[in-house]
């Protein structure tokens, strides 16, 4: 490690900035990176995938862990500086230039693959609903390793009745197990951003029968949009909803974030 170009150096010698339009706060610590390339096991072998790799400090260090790295970045500038990765690790890295949010990694990986990124802010709840809402399942990826603001990231593990319950919880919980893995101050950021930040970790589970992604997503969009109502309220434009409370003995008087994961479920079923 101590012969590895610093990042800090990559950075300066390429002329790169964090992008503030593209969300973009870097890590520069390469046992911290190192640390978080640990989180989804032994990557040996393994594929890995990786969205706004920016100037390659986790792509480094996923392809350090023995991983074989799909990235995709659509800022042009830091494509030079992973370039050199490609060369650097022969082969063993696939840079992809594009937009995430057009591309499918399962066009280039053949079987399972590892999720790993510091996600961009502005497009990480996005990605991360798109992987939980997966048709196929247990789906293609075996882990996802991602990156958030720490008040997104608490939204994604909060247990019922809390301030932060929501749709990302119960999205994240239905059929999965998520965590938070580790918390990052602002000040392991380069720009250091204006909140915290931490690392979830989630990893597919069983998933209840007679259940519809779709379903359970449009059910919790309609249940969580309004949260400070009551269900009744809240559901009473999304057909049959209130007739599947009502058979199951559910009282439409509470509010969404009383309802637990296993329950949203069972409207689900029912609708």
């Amino acid at each position: 490690m101590s012969d590895v170009e610093p990042l800090r150096e990559v950075i300066r010698r390429h002329g790169l900035s964090a992008s503030k339009a593209l969300g973009q706060n870097f890590i520069l610590d390469r046992q911290l990176l190192a640390r978080i390339a640990e989180i989804p096991g032994d990557l040996s072998g393994k594929n890995a995938f990786e969205v706004g790799p920016g100037p390659g400090g986790l792509t480094r260090a996923l392809l350090d862990a023995g991983a074989h790295v799909v990235a995709v970045e659509r800022d042009a500038r830091c494509i030079p500086a992973l370039s050199e990765l490609v060369d650097e690790y022969d082969g063993r890295l696939n840079l992809v230039e594009g937009d995430a949010m057009d591309f499918d990694p399962r066009s280039v990986i053949d079987g399972g693959f590892h999720i790993a990124a510091n996600l961009p802010y502005n497009i990480g709840t996005q990605l991360l609903t798109g992987w939980l809402e997966s048709e196929r399942w247990p789906p293609q990826w075996k882990s996802l390793t991602l990156m958030f603001q720490r008040e997104v990231a608490e939204r994604i593990v909060a247990e019922p009745g809390s301030s932060a319950y929501g749709r990302l919880s119960v999205l994240a919980q239905w059929r999965s197990v998520a965590k938070i893995a580790m918390k990052l101050p602002a000040a392991a950021f380069t720009p250091p951003p204006k909140v915290a930040s931490a690392i979830v970790h989630i990893v597919p589970a069983e998933a209840p029968v007679g259940v519809q992604p779709q379903t359970l997503s449009k059910l919790t969009a309609a249940a969580f949009g309004q949260r400070r109502k009551m269900l009744r309220q809240s559901l009473k434009k999304l057909p049959g909803a209130l007739e599947a409370i009502e058979a199951l003995g559910i009282d439409p008087t509470r509010r969404p974030e009383t309802v637990s994961v296993d329950e949203f479920v069972a409207i689900a079923k029912k609708l």
